[in-house]
């Protein structure tokens, strides 16, 4: 039975200007609600998805949703919000453009985690709230966690930041780029303006394949897979499925191989090739910096400046293997929070540790809300 308080929802604004400038006109906002308001409403709870998640939380997240748990909807009123550019229901490439009839694609113009924090707050507008007790996020929905306290001070009572950083890092670009030279030399990509029934999923499968090395660690692969043959030919991501055989013909398939093979081919026609390519690069622009301190400030210094100004007691919660946003961000972040609460996770999952350590995240967790807010509990 689902946990969820009505289906997914739309809200509609008739238009909205990016921080690059441009205005896009009606722009739709998926949401997904559970739980209900209390008399003084004060009790909600914020969820930030990552990079191919959605506002419907039981979808990715559901070890953590349910009565007892973190996520419990008989004691917060839950709110998620589908960002800007992602293919479930927000506007994003795949929408159509009311000035020209036909989808964005690869026109759609860029849009920054910020945009997302603003656009999300109109809906809590609309819904009627004016504060939010506590927002909680991994990854990218960690990213969007902190631009949440900046863009509206006070806004944000407590904040539950997990695996990610005050502002992408090189590495993360560098990963960013391979994903994006990955996907625009699929022949089917044709530069964005691609057929919807003809998509580039070979390229997408092949990038979700390579983001799956960066999400894991070493020890985790070699843990679950080491060098074990897969009987069978595994998941063909290829459209040439004769030239794919013929290439296989005479190898062993591993089991590491199968896995992606596997994930990237399940995972392309779920997605959107332009979609993907579109949070890559509004993960880019992040950083909390950016246009908030003094030019003069050097690098360290204005990150401290900004951190400080933050609402403090956080719970920051680091993956111990991490390699995508390793503990040393989330231990900056604690650094320079007030009275920030630092959790490093013991696992060898890597940067998806915040969501298949499910045990151990839900503990920190629900320890931190019983603390924080004793009166829900």
């Amino acid at each position: 039975m689902s946990l969820r308080s009505k289906k997914q929802s739309v809200f509609t604004v008739s238009e909205f200007t990016l921080d690059s400038g441009f205005t896009l006109p009606r722009v739709d906002v998926a949401y997904c609600t559970w739980g209900s308001l209390n008399t003084a409403r004060n009790n909600v709870m914020l969820i930030c998805h990552p990079f191919t998640g959605c506002a419907d939380v039981e979808k990715w997240w559901l070890p953590l949703m349910d009565h007892g748990k973190a996520f419990d909807p008989s004691r917060w009123f839950i709110f998620c919000a589908n960002v800007l550019g992602s293919p479930f229901g927000t506007t994003s490439p795949l929408s159509f453009n009311p000035c020209t009839g036909k989808p964005y694609g690869p026109e759609f113009p860029c849009t920054t985690i910020r945009d997302d924090v603003r656009l999300h707050r109109m809906v809590l507008d609309h819904l009627g709230i004016s504060q939010v007790a506590v927002a909680v996020g991994g990854s990218m929905g960690g990213m969007t966690v902190l631009e949440w306290q900046l863009c509206f001070p006070g806004f944000v009572q407590r904040a539950i930041p997990m695996a990610t950083c005050a502002k992408q890092s090189a590495w993360c670009i560098a990963w960013g780029e391979v994903k994006r030279q990955i996907i625009s030399s699929d022949r089917a990509f044709k530069g964005g303006y691609y057929a919807r029934d003809r998509p580039p999923l070979q390229g997408l499968a092949a990038a979700r394949m390579a983001g799956l090395l960066t999400y894991r660690s070493s020890a985790s692969y070699e843990d679950r897979f080491g060098r074990k043959i897969q009987r069978g030919t595994g998941c063909d991501i290829s459209t040439d499925v004769k030239a794919e055989s013929k290439y296989d013909t005479g190898r062993p398939l591993y089991a590491a191989q199968s896995y992606l093979r596997y994930k990237g081919s399940s995972f392309a026609p779920t997605f959107d090739a332009n979609c993907y390519l579109h949070i890559v690069s509004k993960m880019d622009t992040h950083d909390i910096t950016r246009d908030r301190v003094s030019a003069d400030l050097d690098e360290d210094a204005a990150l401290f400046a900004v951190l400080g100004t933050m609402p403090r007691r956080p719970l920051i919660i680091s993956i111990e293997s991490d390699v995508l946003c390793p503990p040393q961000e989330q231990k900056l972040l604690a650094a320079g929070i007030p009275e920030a609460e630092f959790v490093n996770i013991a696992s060898i999952a890597g940067h998806d540790g915040f969501l298949v350590e499910s045990e151990l995240i839900n503990d920190a967790v629900l320890k931190y809300l019983r603390r924080e807010f004793s009166m829900f509990y």
